[in-house]
């Protein structure tokens, strides 16, 4: 295969502690309390490092059952946990989900603000609209916010926040001690945002970092959640399965993308990685049946259910026809929502197939490093993907792909082999955005 010019592969790492399935927490080499240990994290990330990652992921949700995966049931809050990466690592982006529903701009706009300023420009937003409706009596609310509305007023949001972010000109601190000028106040502006959802004044009291402004993150499957990752996306972890569904998601949202103006480069498309391997493709394949064998159906249909807010899908029959499910509300993951339903019915899918093929973690990627390699060619060059973000929790397999897999992609001349940048906009190929003020500035001289 042939690599287009001045396309670089992008890497992250889910730092998923023990597990955001029901199995990976039993791995004898995991310990058990490695969601709440800082240590995990720190050293971990550290290694992604090592190999040149782009970034580090930590996931979040403000919603949970007695049944909810391993690594959900106890874990540190994203913000807190990245400010201690910050000042363990040098180099590695660090990306924190935050969810839009219950939370304030101003906030927001502070908390990742100074994440930017502490580790130097390497700060990125992964935007959520929160898909589980049970979060809402955990924010005072009796009722979630509706799908559409969710999506309106994450669009508002992420507008107040970026307004926040340019609250002062790159050069408003002149800090003359000699003539007593600390800060040059024409260079101060005030936001006075008043929207359907919000009303902020600003300004905040923080100025730009070294990269200008956190990278903002998505990963919306829905029309609704394509059209926002679109607006305002800088990277989308997107929802896909097979390198099929991965070429349209990835066409589909450059196309909306270039449609509102931008510059679809400047989105990086970067679907999960679970990847399994071993020193041959038949003992990789062996190793996936055996994890597939051990896995356990309940845990399967738990999975299942979180889709459509944690439905208990374990009381229908295991081999009679897909239930019907219309008298749910799909206000939840709406997109994926969608998606089961209409695959179980357009093939037939009993229940039991149903949960074994939506409740589990599935790879696309079993074989030898050389395999898994070039499979991430294949589906990088056949635009289908602009990198993956890899699952970690099983440090075996953390160790085989760093130490097997990463050189093969950087043999292929795919993959860095030294960075290049120490923001994370520099190792995603995204310029600085120019201060708003400034712009204006610009365009007045001009007029």
């Amino acid at each position: 295969m042939t690599q287009q010019p001045n396309r670089q592969l992008k890497l992250g790492a889910i730092l998923g502690g023990v597990g955001m399935d029901h199995t990976s927490w039993r791995d004898p080499e995991l310990a058990g309390d490695a969601s709440i240990d800082i240590n995990w994290y720190i050293d971990n990330a550290r290694l992604a490092e090592a190999a040149k990652f782009d970034l580090v992921f930590i996931v979040d949700s403000p919603f949970i059952t007695p049944d909810t995966a391993p690594h959900f049931l106890n874990r540190l809050e994203p913000l807190t946990l990245l400010s201690a990466l910050a000042v363990s690592t040098s180099k590695i982006g660090l990306v924190g989900t935050l969810t839009t529903s219950y939370w304030e701009p101003y906030n927001v706009a502070r908390q990742f603000g100074s994440l930017d300023h502490i580790s130097k420009g390497r700060a990125g937003w992964n935007v959520v609209t929160t898909g589980l409706e049970g979060a809402s009596k955990n924010y005072g609310r009796d009722e979630h916010f509706e799908h559409g509305e969710r999506y309106e007023r994450a669009g508002e949001f992420v507008e107040v926040v970026q307004g926040l972010w340019d609250s002062y000109e790159d050069d408003a601190f002149p800090r003359d001690k000699a003539a007593g000028v600390f800060l040059d106040k024409t260079k101060q502006h005030a936001l006075n945002h008043k929207g359907k959802h919000f009303s902020v004044a600003g300004p905040l009291a923080l100025s730009r970092s070294p990269q200008g402004q956190p990278v903002i993150f998505q990963a919306g499957v829905s029309g609704a959640g394509r059209d926002l990752g679109a607006k305002i996306a800088e990277g989308v972890f997107a929802g896909v399965e097979t390198f099929e569904e991965a070429v349209e998601y990835y066409a589909d949202l450059k196309a909306r993308a270039a449609a509102l103006g931008r510059n679809p480069d400047h989105i990086s498309v970067l679907p999960g990685l679970a990847p399994i391997i071993a020193d041959t493709d038949e003992e990789a394949r062996a190793v996936a049946e055996a994890q597939a064998g051990a896995r356990e159906i309940d845990k399967a249909l738990v999975e299942l259910g979180r889709a459509f807010n944690y439905h208990d899908f374990r009381k229908y029959p295991l081999d009679g026809p897909f239930p019907d499910v219309s008298e749910l509300s799909l206000n939840s993951y709406k997109g994926r929502a969608e998606r089961i339903v209409a695959v179980a019915k357009a093939e037939a899918l009993t229940l039991r197939q149903t949960a074994e093929r939506f409740g589990r973690w599935r790879s696309n990627f079993v074989g030898s490093p050389q395999t898994i390699a070039d499979e991430i060619e294949r589906w990088f060059v056949g635009r289908a993907v602009d990198g993956f973000i890899l699952r970690v929790d099983r440090p075996g397999v953390f160790a085989q792909f760093r130490d097997k897999v990463v050189p093969l992609l950087q043999a292929k001349g795919l993959f860095r082999t030294e960075y290049e940048h120490d923001t994370l906009r520099g190792h995603l190929g995204l310029p600085v955005p120019q201060h708003r003020w400034a712009e204006r500035s610009d365009q007045i001289a001009a007029e």
